[in-house]
């Protein structure tokens, strides 16, 4: 894999998301409760015309319809999990997890449509960090890195 466009910002990484899911019908989000849920609930968000569902963890029976409301995205009903797009959260790879890429890998298997897409999306390089982006066969990871500082009076 190699680097082809960079961003700054919230904003702009949402909308590389959104212009890498710009075909697709249904997107699957796979991501530990959290830290995962709160990102798929803001990248489904740009994509709020489409159809998405959230996997916690590897509990496939677990996926959740994600829903408009007046207060942003929720978690609904129970969903199928079937998508044109499976997005990997960067949380699944953390050590404390305890989940291997080949659980993911299984999931992706079972839900992903014929000729689908496998993105990630993470934070501070995790996929590469954790050697995940040699064992998925992502066709594209949405890496962000994170910096800040602390205000004080």
């Amino acid at each position: 894999m190699k680097i082809t466009d960079e961003f700054t910002g919230i904003t702009e990484n949402l909308l590389a998301f959104r212009e890498e899911v710009k075909d697709a019908e249904k997107i699957t989000f796979i991501g530990m409760p959290g830290v995962c849920s709160p990102f798929a609930l803001l990248f489904a968000y740009v994509v709020k015309e489409k159809e998405s569902s959230f996997i916690t963890g590897t509990d496939v029976k677990s996926a959740r319809k994600m829903e408009l409301t007046d207060q942003g995205m929720q978690f609904g009903d129970l969903a199928d999990p079937k998508a044109d797009v499976v997005a990997i959260l960067g949380g699944l790879a953390m050590p404390k997890t305890s989940i291997k890429p080949e659980e993911i890998n299984e999931i992706v298997n079972d839900v992903l449509k014929k000729d689908g897409k496998i993105i990630g999306l993470c934070y501070m390089d995790i996929f590469r960090e954790s050697g995940w982006h040699l064992k998925i066969d992502f066709d594209c990871i949405i890496n962000g890195t994170l910096t800040g500082f602390i205000l004080r009076k």
